[in-house]
């Protein structure tokens, strides 16, 4: 057997480059780079380690591992994982970090990762394995465990850790990590920490490790016992429903579960994750369900005698705190890869499958049975009744400053059917759960998982590179990709608007300005405590107060030109939604490789979207001297009072 004298970092550096994903979906075969690149921040932990080995191998072939910078680790997390979810978790990225801070910096980056089911190779560097220096700077000391290194705080955000204290363990890290980032059922954050003297040490690595890789993608049938039972199920239930997740994207099973709606009758629903798995046009397509839903899958599935539930992880929004399901004899049938999953609300019938197979025997064992008429009846009402609501608050035009309602359906009538808008945070996750109108399977990326303030930008980036590669894979042209985001997430992480800058990423973002926390200032109206602490004011010292003083002057737009963003501004008044429309079409008509443009325009943070006719379980305290909090309860405990169990029957 013969081998290479290398550093560790090169060794990884090489492995990570051979990797490759492969998969089959119906009679397709896929096959593409695990890892098209690895981002890095440098310090003393990493920069003569990955490094070097990055940098060397630039040299040697720029195209065998990318480097590409970042203004922030997490931030870089965010941009590998809203690359891995447009690529349905076929690839992703590598993060190198420094130790402390640059490490512990993706803490929230590996925690939205595995929330979110999606693949990410997170490498921190550690402290010396050695311990010749201890302690160095950076280094975090605990005097009960020498062992304990800050990079101990990824073990329960990760699907998988290691920590690399000789340089031969780093074949069963990463050959485990592999394992991880490419199941299914298991993906999320990989992190393997790297001590910063092991990176720079040799070995002899072995030529087999580091030859090209495959990685199949496992996708298994459902076992023909559960196809049965799914099918007794549904032939038994008078008001069936689909209620589709984020699973029904990742198994490419779009197309088969609209054969099977169609074939049945049976109404569809979807969660964050799962917009775009139908038309939102489509006669049996209900949309959004859950707390952020529309009163269209909400009122079905709260008569729904039996929920399919597939490729769902069953979120508390998707279920409305567990009240959304009202029938007293209620079934769950769900089909999802991981068992996890498929074993949640006490499910008669778990189908530990892949989706689309699962889907295409289901449409073929059912042999054209048909939900009755009465339910038919009921999902076209209801659907005509949304859509109808939607159309209104997209009509409206309130003035100085328009609804973020009107908003919405600007930028969403501005785009084209193969964009992809990106949002993660805020108030404008749900509205756009409510009203967002799909035409493409790829055209709706909001992380609502871990729903984490700042992932927007970095996220779009991710997209948008994901974009580009699959134009250049399909000869396609490169889809646009809009990040709607709020000044409260703006302000969180919008230097990554900076890397777009510096590469010449054409990422339209479209920047909504309501001088604070919408969402949160909405459900603190909401549950008693007036808006407390949500709004952008100056201090007002006698009373200690945020909430009267006079809105601070913060000029956004001016911000994100001093970056080098090209900015357009939307000014408010007659005539604002139009400008709107105009100011995003010429965005959009920015060549490729222009850079980003960001749209800049104010809303009315009090107008809230329409009603989802649905619940969120926040507790409101049962003792305050605040009337609108005694009020409040009352309202709480009359919602709570249809929580339901759901432990199976």
């Amino acid at each position: 057997m013969s081998a290479r004298t290398l550093s560790v970092s090169q060794a990884l550096v090489e492995f990570l480059a051979n990797q490759w994903t492969v998969d089959r979906v119906g009679g397709e075969e896929y096959r593409e780079r695990t890892f098209p690149g690895m981002f890095g921040i440098f310090g003393h932990g990493n920069v003569a380690g990955v490094g070097q080995a990055l940098k060397q191998c630039q040299q040697q072939d720029p195209r065998l591992m990318p480097y590409y910078q970042g203004r922030n680790e997490q931030a870089q997390v965010h941009q590998s994982v809203g690359y891995a979810r447009h690529t349905r978790r076929r690839a992703t990225f590598a993060v190198s970090t420094s130790i402390g801070p640059g490490a512990t910096n993706m803490v929230t980056g590996a925690a939205l990762a595995t929330t979110n089911r999606l693949p990410v190779l997170l490498l921190p560097s550690d402290q010396f394995a050695s311990r010749a220096p201890d302690p160095v700077l950076q280094q975090l000391e605990r005097p009960d465990a020498g062992d304990l290194t800050v990079n101990d705080v990824f073990r329960p955000v990760s699907r998988f850790f290691d920590r690399v204290w000789r340089p031969e363990q780093l074949y069963s890290a990463l050959l485990n990590g592999m394992r991880v980032l490419t199941d299914p059922a298991e993906t999320g954050a990989v992190t393997i920490a790297l001590p910063q003297d092991v990176q720079a040490e040799t070995l002899q690595v072995p030529e087999e490790f580091l030859a090209p890789r495959e990685w199949r993608i496992r996708r298994p049938a459902p076992e023909e016992e559960d196809v049965r039972a799914a099918v007794a199920a549904i032939r038994a239930a008078e008001r069936p429903v689909v209620i589709a997740g984020g699973g029904v994207h990742y198994a490419f099973a779009t197309e088969q579960l609209r054969e099977f709606a169609e074939a049945t009758g049976i109404p569809v629903t979807y969660t964050q994750a799962g917009v775009g798995v139908m038309d939102w046009d489509h006669p049996l397509c209900l949309g959004a369900v859950g707390s952020t839903g529309s009163t269209a899958a909400n009122a079905v599935v709260a008569d729904a005698d039996l929920v399919i539930g597939i490729g769902t992880r069953y979120e508390d929004f998707t279920t409305a705190s567990r009240t959304a399901f009202q029938h007293p004899d209620v079934r769950f049938v769900n089909i999802n890869v991981a068992a996890f999953d498929a074993y949640k609300h006490g499910t008669s019938v778990p189908v530990v499958a892949d989706a689309r197979k699962t889907l295409v025997a289901l449409t073929a064992a059912l042999g054209g049975h048909r939900v009755g008429a009465d339910l038919t009846r009921t999902v076209e009402a209801e659907k005509q009744r949304w859509d109808e609501t939607v159309d209104a608050v997209f009509a409206e035009r309130h003035l100085p400053l328009p609804s973020q309602n009107e908003i919405i359906g600007a930028v969403n009538e501005a785009m084209d059917d193969r964009d992809v808008v990106v949002c993660a945070a805020g108030s404008l996750p749900g509205d756009l759960h409510k009203m967002w109108r799909v035409k493409d399977p790829w055209g709706y990326h909001v992380e609502y998982a871990f729903s984490c303030m700042g992932y927007e930008i970095a996220g779009g980036l991710g997209v948008k590179r994901a974009a580009l590669a699959e134009a250049e894979r399909t000869g396609a042209e490169p889809r646009d990709v809009v990040v709607m985001v709020g000044d409260g997430s703006y302000l969180m992480m919008h230097t990554e608007l900076v890397t777009a800058v510096a590469e010449g990423l054409k990422l339209v973002v479209v920047l909504i300005q309501n001088h604070g926390y919408a969402s949160i200032g909405a459900l603190s109206e909401q549950l008693g405590s007036q808006r407390f602490g949500t709004k952008y004011r100056y201090l007002d010292g006698q009373r200690h107060s945020f909430d009267e003083g006079s809105t601070l002057p913060i000029d956004l737009a001016t911000n994100a030109e001093s970056l080098g963003v090209r900015v357009l501004r939307v000014e408010p008044g007659d005539g604002v939604i139009d400008r709107l429309r105009r100011c995003v079409a010429e965005a959009k008509a920015a060549p490729e490789g222009s850079g980003p443009v960001l749209v800049h325009v104010e809303s009315d943070p009090l107008i809230d979207a329409p009603s989802s006719e649905s619940w969120w379980d926040v507790p409101v305290t049962a003792t305050a001297t605040l009337g609108s909090t005694n009020e409040a309860h009352e309202v709480y405990q009359q919602h709570k009072a249809r929580q339901r169990p759901l432990l199976g029957n």
